[in-house]
């Protein structure tokens, strides 16, 4: 019996957004693999999306957008798909085809309603009382504290909404402080989760989203309240210049011989060795390998990390958290770190086509597996 996202694959039928009935479940299949779980777990994602959208309400306080952004460009799912097919967004300030007032009514009746994911964007100033960042006349600080009174989980999204991120750093004019923060503040006790980033990979968030979609619960959280498939390793294990860096080959400068090889950065200040995010495995954009700041040549500079990003100075160099060698060592042969290659891209995308038809047969089995991990 096939998922009640995929009856109409075979006669090609399409959701709400156009898009084939077979490459949601592929959209799916992705997601549990990004959430590392076993690709079977695609059919089961699909089936709890497509039975009902989740209702998300977007609150945005000290920001540049940037989060928005990164969401925008995602195309797996594309924002229309997600919003048509997978979840109902409800109220998003930058979004939304209405203003002012008609906005305003629209996070009204979504309150009212209840139940729904707040996912909370920018950091939220609380001196003065809030009064250095406004939404209708109101400080945003307590927008976001009504809007969670009515929530079932929130979502901070960016490094700002998940500590302080930009707006937090010294002096702190405005006593900026992270979503998470602020709610407690405020005696709101819902779930929180933190997807940091300055922008986060929007592939972070909508596997997050996704997860809470299907099993009724945010997946499991490390002491900072990051999810730990995204979080758990740091930058540095899994980097791309990390050969050169076991072999002690350094750029010394932009520029030089060194950089143009594609060394290690960590001589210009490179933060990967104590930063945790999977920016090194999950690149940004879907622009192709090395589409993330060390693959271009930039060093990391701890954007993610409370204490690191926007806090230690770019250029000085990183606490080594763990400098052993990893298990095999990459090769060093190419004239550059450049990540993925196109072939190993195709062969991952079979892959996941593949993990479809194993989906669909195996769902089920593995469904009552999970439920019974549950009890």
């Amino acid at each position: 019996m096939k998922c009640t996202a995929c009856q109409e694959v075979d006669s090609g039928g399409t959701l709400g957004s156009g898009l084939s009935r077979r490459d949601f479940m592929k959209v799916c299949t992705a997601a549990a693999v990004y959430l590392g779980l076993d690709a079977s777990f695609g059919a089961q994602i699909a089936e709890a999306a497509a039975a009902k959208r989740l209702p998300v309400v977007w609150i945005s306080g000290q920001e540049c957008t940037g989060c928005t952004e990164t969401l925008l460009r995602a195309t797996h799912p594309t924002l229309e798909h997600l919003i048509l097919d997978l979840i109902s967004l409800d109220y998003h300030e930058t979004l939304l085809s209405g203003a002012g007032k008609q906005a305003e009514e629209a996070l009204e009746a979504a309150m009212k309603a209840g139940g729904y994911v707040m996912v909370a964007e920018g950091a939220f100033p609380t001196k003065d009382g809030g009064v250095y960042c406004k939404v209708g006349g109101k400080p945003i600080v307590d927008i976001l504290a009504e809007a969670g009174k009515h929530a079932a989980a929130c979502i901070a999204i960016g490094s700002c909404s998940s500590w302080g991120g930009m707006p937090s750093a010294s002096p702190n004019p405005t006593e900026a402080r992270g979503a998470g923060e602020v709610l407690k503040m405020k005696g709101v006790n819902i779930p929180v989760m933190n997807i940091p980033g300055c922008p986060p990979n929007p592939y972070n968030f909508l596997s997050a989203v996704l997860y809470f979609v299907t099993f009724g619960k945010l997946p499991d959280l490390d002491d900072k309240g990051r999810p730990k498939f995204a979080y758990s390793r740091l930058i540095h294990e899994n980097c791309e210049r990390r050969p050169h860096f076991d072999a002690g080959r350094f750029a010394e400068k932009f520029g030089d011989d060194g950089h143009n090889q594609g060394y290690c950065l960590y001589k210009l200040g490179c933060k990967g060795p104590e930063t945790y995010n999977n920016c090194s495995t999950l690149t940004f954009g879907d622009v192709g390998a090395g589409s993330w700041p060390v693959g271009m040549g930039a060093p990391c500079f701890g954007c993610s990390e409370q204490g690191v990003g926007f806090t230690v100075p770019l250029h000085s160099p990183a606490r080594l958290v763990n400098v052993t060698p990893p298990a095999f060592f990459s090769p060093i042969d190419g004239a550059k770190g450049g990540g993925v290659t196109a072939g190993a891209a195709a062969v991952a995308a079979a892959v996941v086509g593949a993990a479809v038809g194993a989906g669909l047969a195996t769902s089920k089995k593995v469904g009552e597996v999970e439920e019974g991990k549950g009890k």
